[in-house]
């Protein structure tokens, strides 16, 4: 086991992009640290650094004392558990499991007493013979953590491991990693945009945004004491209500005023944020988490400055809880910094709803055909025309200019695009259906356009379209 220090670790990318930011973090011997911030914060990247997957820009990293920045990965001595399992489907799982060993050439004596203790911590034993296509989610998960356990390394590098998991195994997954990573006792570094992944199952939890740290502390304490907007409106579900107050005296107290509201500012927390004096007079963000705010009249002994009127625009029954929705007459906060802490928990289920299969019930988008148009038969009989034609590039499901390569133009794409718009018959098995299928044709255009600049249909692509 080893400690590992990040020393203004620094990632920018050749067209500027400035990924990480002068990042500083130590993590002890053991310990389990969970990066966490919305998409594009730069915690995969500075993850990729660590295991030696991403160039360093400027900086070190340093694990159990050694600047390992030169380092290839395979000589690091740590292990990573990738989102995608990252397993290979023609192995065993005792053989995925061994994998890395015998390319050490570790004994197989060896070999099968690792192999078969991290089966019996994980649970898997019955399943060593089995091929991972024949697994559940969970199991794989649970592969390519036997995988990384029988190396026995210097730490764990886990990049949101638990992702493709359904909500409830997901739960179940989080217990397990959290148990395992005790009872081995090897330090981790944890990647997730999920912040109840972040506080239910790390020691300490690093805050990023936009490639910088923003906080870096117990759960507990990054909950009750945050150190800017971001954090405080990141961390906590359902988030933090923030509007603009202005801090007044009266009656020998402080009492923060927004809109028609006033709430009295208590003796314990004026005695906790001495500063909060020297703002009387100012406006400032005034925070209140939805746990803090009681049914009146579950609390008739409370003096009316500190009671709010209004009328509760939804009410949503979630079992053990009730959230009321409502609105006060006060200014929201308007800092970048909220915006995008309240906004990221949105994008990331939208980018969840959206990569969620569909079923065959689905009624797809009228901008273009799905497969779930066509009748099983020819559904059947459209993939095993197309798997041999051409291979779709990984632009087509992420850049906003899709392509797609295989056979020839020829004259059938253009009215058919103008029909469909730049959504066309591949882009729809790829976006809802079939990502990674082989596809027909070659095309220029952008998504939400009736147009395209170029492109083709071979006959096989016309067939998703037939109704």
């Amino acid at each position: 086991m080893a400690e590992i220090a990040l020393d203004k670790l620094t990632k920018v990318y050749p067209d500027g992009t400035r990924a990480v930011e002068e990042l500083d973090l130590e993590i002890d011997d053991g310990e389990f640290v969970v990066l966490v911030g919305p998409s594009g914060c730069g915690k995969t990247t500075a993850l990729r650094m660590v295991a030696g997957l991403e160039d360093i820009t400027d900086g070190e990293v340093r694990i159990a004392g050694k600047v390992v920045n030169d380092l290839p990965p395979k000589d690091r001595d740590v292990a990573m558990v990738f989102q995608s399992y990252a397993l290979y489907p023609h192995m065993s799982v005792y053989d995925n499991m061994a994998f890395g060993l015998k390319l050490r050439n570790v004994g197989k004596g060896v070999i099968a007493k690792r192999v078969r203790e991290a089966a019996h911590v994980l649970g898997i034993e019955d399943v060593l013979k089995k091929k991972p296509r024949t697994l559940s989610g969970g199991q794989r998960q649970r592969v390519a953590m036997g995988r990384s356990i029988v190396r026995e390394p210097q730490a764990f590098l886990m990049d949101e491991p638990l992702s493709n998991l359904d909500a409830k195994l997901r739960v179940q997954m989080r217990a397990e990693i959290a148990r395992i990573q005790r009872d081995l006792g090897v330090t981790t570094i944890y990647v997730t945009h999920d912040q109840t992944e972040a506080m239910t199952m790390g020691d300490r939890v690093a805050v990023m945004n936009h490639g910088v740290l923003q906080q870096v502390e117990r759960p507990q304490a990054l909950y009750d004491q945050p150190v800017n907007l971001f954090v405080a409106g990141f961390i906590g579900s359902p988030a933090m209500n923030m509007v603009e107050a202005e801090i007044v005296r009266a009656d020998g107290g402080l009492v923060a005023r927004f809109g028609d509201n006033e709430l009295v500012v208590d003796d314990e927390v004026a005695s906790a944020r001495p500063g909060l004096r020297r703002y009387v007079g100012e406006r400032l963000a005034l925070g209140i988490r939805p746990e803090d705010i009681e049914d009146s009249n579950l609390a008739e002994a409370a003096p009316a400055r500190q009671r709010v009127s209004a009328v509760v625009d939804l009410r949503e029954d979630m079992g053990s809880e009730v959230y009321l929705h409502f609105t006060v007459a006060a200014p929201p906060v308007r800092a970048q910094q909220l915006k995008e802490a309240t906004e990221a928990e949105a994008i990331e289920a939208a980018a969840a709803q959206a990569a969620r299969p569909r079923g065959r019930g689905h009624r797809p988008s009228r901008c273009y055909p799905s497969p779930a148009l066509l009748r099983p038969r020819d559904r059947t009989r459209h993939l095993r025309r197309v798997r041999v034609l051409g291979r779709l590039e990984p632009s087509l499901a992420q850049g906003d200019a899709r392509r797609a390569v295989g056979s020839p133009p020829s004259p059938g794409l253009a009215r058919t695009g103008a029909r469909y718009g730049a959504r066309t018959a591949w882009a729809g098995l790829s976006a809802t259906r079939l990502p990674g299928y082989p596809l027909v044709g070659e095309f220029t255009g952008e998504y939400g356009t009736s147009s395209l600049q170029t492109g083709t249909f071979s006959s096989v692509s016309k067939t998703v379209i037939r109704r």
